[in-house]
């Protein structure tokens, strides 16, 4: 018997879900309390295709959190680890937030795209009503939204073919981690050089439905003989990549420098955000766990929860993410393991869900 995924109004679909169902989607996850795709053609197909040509990917799940008002930087600042005071006008922040114990609750993208305005491009947890929450016990003056935004993703080694020929050869000159507005049927589209992938492209924030629709039909006709098609993130490809997933590879209960997320964590005394007396106090004394690559010697493998990894008789970690990987032919497998069991210098066995795997430990990114 084969499960489905009910939809309904309290799980959006989004301006493009007509498309995506006509073309063939395979299979729906949730995410942000929407439908985001999760394959087309299958995930190893899906996969290889993404690697070679370009697709459009329906990420509308990638909710914004739109901060606004005299106290919108203080707002936005008090929940991320990142420092953002010199933060400027056309490029993206990888910001993670974090709690009041310096645990990560989201890991998204932070824009300043006008002078009191932030946008906050989540991932999957409830932001709005974290910073909704702050502003009223703060008492800040601002106003915390959710305005009508649904990103569309370009991906892939043609991406930048598409996108030129839709929005002119001025778009390549666009660095990597920068946004701005390009022209598209009378509508500016806020577009930035980024996407989940590490094949490279776009992220065009459609603020716009009816011109959304448009641009997503012209992307499909303008594509054609690049071998243009719907996908989504995709499991292999960001695995390989060592793009790490909030929900899977780290949640609430990780810090960000657990994760390896130090590059982003600010310990400016002129700086102040939630939970950072105990970041302080970790980055003195060192983490005891953290994230890193496994290579294992098997030909699949499916992750649904967080499995316990064992070195004998004693637990010494969690795998969190895997799939079997093409590129390097074993399994790659995203692991808290603790930092006095950390092996990377020659291979073991470990147990993972009762079975003893010959395993290689590495650091993230995976490295062929």
């Amino acid at each position: 018997m084969n499960s489905f995924i009910a939809k309904s109004a309290r799980l959006r679909s989004t301006p493009f879900s007509e498309r995506i169902d006509a073309y063939g989607v395979q299979s729906y996850t949730v995410y942000n309390h929407m439908l985001l795709p999760a394959s087309f053609k299958g995930v190893v197909e899906d996969y290889e295709h993404l690697k070679k040509n370009v697709q459009i990917w329906d990420v509308s799940v990638e909710r914004q959190v739109q901060v606004k008002g005299p106290d919108a930087s203080n707002l936005t600042q008090l929940m991320t680890c990142r420092d953002l005071s010199k933060a400027k006008d056309h490029i993206c922040y990888y910001a993670p937030i974090v709690d009041d114990k310096g645990k990560i609750l989201n890991d998204p993208l932070i824009m300043k795209v006008a002078s009191d305005t932030w946008w906050i491009s989540i991932s999957d947890t409830d932001v709005l009503l974290y910073a909704k929450g702050l502003a009223i016990g703060k008492n800040l003056d601002v106003e915390v939204t959710e305005p009508n935004v649904n990103p569309l993703a370009v991906q892939g080694p043609k991406s930048f073919d598409l996108m030129k020929r839709i929005f002119g050869e001025e778009i390549l000159k666009m660095k990597f981690f920068h946004f701005n507005r390009f022209l598209f049927a009378g509508h500016k589209f806020l577009i930035a050089r980024s996407g989940w992938s590490k094949q490279g492209g776009f992220e065009i924030y459609v603020d716009n439905d009816e011109k959304g629709l448009e641009l997503y039909d012209a992307l499909i006709q303008k594509g054609q003989d690049l071998n243009v098609r719907p996908g989504c993130p995709n499991l292999i490809e960001r695995i390989e990549g060592g793009l790490l997933s909030y929900g899977n590879d780290m949640d609430i209960h990780d810090t960000p420098l657990e994760c390896g997320l130090d590059a982003f964590v600010s310990f400016n005394p002129e700086i102040k955000y939630l939970g950072k007396t105990i970041l302080e106090k970790q980055h003195k004394e060192g983490v005891k766990r953290c994230l890193v690559g496994l290579k294992l010697k098997m030909d699949k493998i499916s992750i649904t929860r967080f499995i316990p990894i064992y070195s004998g008789s004693k637990k010494i970690g969690e795998l969190r993410s895997a799939c079997f990987s093409p590129a390097f032919q074993c399994c790659l497998g995203i692991a808290m393991v603790d930092i006095s069991e950390q092996n990377f210098s020659s291979t073991c066995n470990l147990s993972i869900d009762g079975r003893e795997i010959m395993t290689e430990m590495t650091k993230l990114p995976f490295i062929k």
